[in-house]
């Protein structure tokens, strides 16, 4: 059971299991096409950090339905090639419902005013300027559909396709995506490449906190480097108390 499921209802981690039993097989677009009209029509959104291989989930979501809600967290520390490349991808899929969220003004002031959190406490600046800001988005939502994979990195090899997280569903429907299915995708599509992949960064967070990764490390070795720290917080369970608190440590 994935950490996510510790701040789940019994009955939201009972419906994961049972939908992974019974759906975790199906194609790709074809699971995207059962929970986006089937399971959750109109309560589920796709968030996206348009990082190194969101086009690949985002084209397969437009190929089912281009009106899809989809989220964006902007921390206001995010590369210019990021924004950019969410311009392109926006535009050459057709996303017709992308919205873009980000950290509370009066917060960042209270808590940030130096703009140096990352330095001294990046799992408060990820809850400040990332976790906050979506889980008050994910409130419209019944579910939520995420892109990792379970290559990725060490900590992410047995995540499921359906996942209970806090009071929803999310979905992932490309867990068992390989390196060489993403590669495979992108060529036959001709999808455009986020700039910095080229430039050895194969996982890509906010500026201050993302370095390049060396040939043989995990894709996400690159993300908050020489800390004790592999997620930001977002995978980690969106329940109530991440709004009533304001001051989650588990990064």
């Amino acid at each position: 059971m994935s950490r996510a499921d510790d701040t789940a209802p019994p009955l939201v981690v009972e419906r994961a299991i049972a939908l992974e039993a019974a759906h975790a097989g199906l194609p790709t677009a074809d699971l995207i096409d059962l929970v986006a009209h089937r399971l959750f029509p109109g309560k589920i959104a796709v968030v996206s950090s348009f990082g190194a291989e969101s086009a690949v989930l985002l084209d397969l979501v437009a190929e089912v339905d281009a009106s899809i809600p989809v989220l964006f967290v902007d921390t206001d520390r995010l590369f210019g090639e990021t924004l950019r490349h969410r311009d392109r991808l926006v535009e050459r899929l057709g996303l017709t419902d992308v919205r873009t969220i980000g950290p509370e003004r009066s917060e960042v002031i209270a808590e940030d005013r130096d703009g140096m959190l990352f330095h001294r406490d990046a799992d408060r600046c990820c809850d400040l300027r990332k976790v906050r800001p979506l889980a008050r988005a994910i409130t419209d939502f019944d579910a939520w559909i995420s892109g990792r994979k379970r290559f990725q990195a060490a900590t992410r090899t047995a995540i499921p396709v359906f996942e209970a997280d806090g009071p929803r569903l999310k979905v992932n429907p490309l867990a068992p995506w390989s390196p060489q299915a993403l590669a495979n995708r992108i060529a036959a599509r001709d999808l455009p490449a986020h700039p910095l992949v080229a430039e050895g960064y194969p996982s890509i967070g906010c500026m201050p906190c993302t370095t390049r990764v060396a040939p043989g490390e995990d894709a996400r070795a690159g993300r908050w480097r020489g800390r004790d720290k592999v997620e930001c917080g977002i995978h980690l369970g969106l329940a109530a108390d991440t709004l009533e608190t304001g001051n989650r440590t588990d990064g």
